[in-house]
């Protein structure tokens, strides 16, 4: 599998789960894409990064994202007991053996009022944070989504972070989900989704997917132990909806947006979880500011 995505000139594998660490080959795979001339990025709940972090070092990846969703309490409440302390000791470790790593937040009605405090958890780390918001996959509840209020409360925070960037040792990005042009935050543009196009999924089970967050096999584009992967990349009938845009894919909260034939109807993983569709996305800069001025 690695040789086949080197094959075809992919620039970086990012190995996550699940937890990739559980797998008993994760230090072979991991060699096989440096070799290849890869870059390697690891995503971990950091429970395992002590008694890996030799290799990890070894390795070189270009970053390694630890995911931490609140302070102690909220973390466990929905990663666990004791889990917490484990994913703090990890990023310590990481930054203390030179690793480049990015703090991970999936946010959610269960902890974004942690923000605040998690930023100053983190203010003497130098790390990156990476926050992103959580969606309707797997266990996660609907009704634990952001509201689009939230939503757009939670980008204030982002943007107000991102000025502070300039004198402290944080550096705070939100994730695809966080565009869409807006008229107030700096940089929000969104040139569309990039799922096979620039980028793919590989499932556990070898499924060819444009976005693992897509949360369906609805979009499974074929499978490598039944096809050579080259194939399906080079195929000219996968990845439809990002390959072969078009406005007339624009569903009916983008149909009449001046931006829907750059933006594409924004982030299809979070289009297709909050309305079953894609190229359809409510979680919006644009149009959530539209609404708040009309409601002025």
């Amino acid at each position: 599998m690695c040789e086949s995505l080197a094959s075809v000139g992919c620039k970086e594998v990012s190995l996550m789960g699940g937890e990739p660490l559980l797998r008993e080959d994760f230090v072979a795979i991991s060699k096989c894409v440096v070799q290849l001339g890869m870059k390697l990025s690891i995503v971990s709940n950091g429970l395992l990064i002590a008694q890996h972090l030799a290799h990890i070092e070894q390795l070189k990846p270009e970053v390694v994202g630890v995911s931490l969703d609140g302070m102690k309490g909220t973390h466990e409440t929905i990663r666990g007991q004791r889990t917490w302390t484990k994913a703090v000791e990890a990023i310590d470790l990481l930054k203390a053996r030179g690793v480049q790593t990015t703090v991970i937040t999936t946010v959610s009605r269960l902890n974004y009022l942690d923000l605040p405090e998690i930023r100053e958890l983190l203010r003497p780390k130098d790390v990156n944070w990476q926050i992103q918001t959580a969606m309707p996959f797997g266990n996660f509840r609907k009704e634990d989504t952001l509201s689009p209020e939230q939503f757009y409360s939670t980008a204030l925070f982002i943007a107000k972070e991102r000025i502070r960037d300039r004198r402290d040792r944080v550096r705070v990005a939100g994730a695809h989900c966080y565009g869409y042009f807006s008229r107030v935050l700096p940089g929000c543009l969104w040139n569309g989704c990039t799922a096979g196009i620039s980028t793919i999924g590989i499932t556990s089970d070898g499924g060819i997917v444009g976005c693992l967050s897509m949360g369906t096999d609805r979009y499974i584009e074929g499978n490598v132990r039944d096809r050579p992967f080259a194939e399906i990349w080079n195929d000219p009938d996968t990845f439809p909806y990002t390959r072969k845009f078009s406005r007339e894919y624009l569903g009916e909260n983008c149909a009449g947006c001046k931006y829907g034939a750059k933006c594409g109807g924004g982030c299809n993983s979070v289009s297709l979880a909050l309305t079953g569709k894609m190229h359809n996305n409510p979680h919006c800069f644009y149009s959530i500011e539209k609404r708040l001025k009309r409601a002025q």
